[in-house]
């Protein structure tokens, strides 16, 4: 139960910092990188407890999910990055689950963020401003990964 907060408290920081800044600081994402690689390596096992094998299976797919998005400009290095953090973290149905909760999450915010814009209130909007509908069309994705993470964990326990 540790590791899945610690895990929520990872993913929420780096999502405010995307939100925030429009960036994820190489010391999140590498560093959560880092630290499930040793731990793999060290226990034999991902930071939930899934075996090695599933960690690597699943930094495969994160892989491949996301390399496509960053050579194409639609993902960000960071993305990339924490997608695969994340992968040796977990195992295969934690990023899959994480990865289309994020996709759902991410059109439902399309679709909305038009019609609930104008009604939040200055600051929030302020807070908000790198989701602005309007603003890109190349969107923070670590909300949206926090939500799918979230998603995925509820769905699992």
């Amino acid at each position: 139960m540790i590791q899945s907060l610690l895990l929520f408290v990872w993913l929420a920081l780096c999502a405010v910092q995307d939100i925030r800044q429009r960036q994820i600081a190489n010391h999140l994402t590498l560093g959560g990188l880092l630290l499930a690689w040793v731990y793999v390596l060290w226990n034999g096992t991902t930071w939930l407890g899934a075996p090695a094998a599933d960690g690597g299976w699943a930094l495969g797919l994160a892989l491949l999910f996301t390399l496509p998005g960053y050579a194409l400009g639609r993902l960000g290095g960071a993305d990339v990055k924490l997608l695969a953090a994340l992968a040796l973290a977990t195992d295969s149905h934690y990023l899959m689950g994480t990865f289309v909760g994020a996709g759902v999450a991410t059109g439902a915010w399309l679709l909305l963020a038009p019609k609930l814009w104008p009604l939040m209130n200055q600051g929030v909007r302020n807070a908000l401003h790198y989701l602005q509908p309007q603003v890109s069309n190349k969107q923070p994705f670590a909300p949206f990964l926090f939500v799918g993470f979230s998603l995925t964990w509820v769905w699992i326990h």
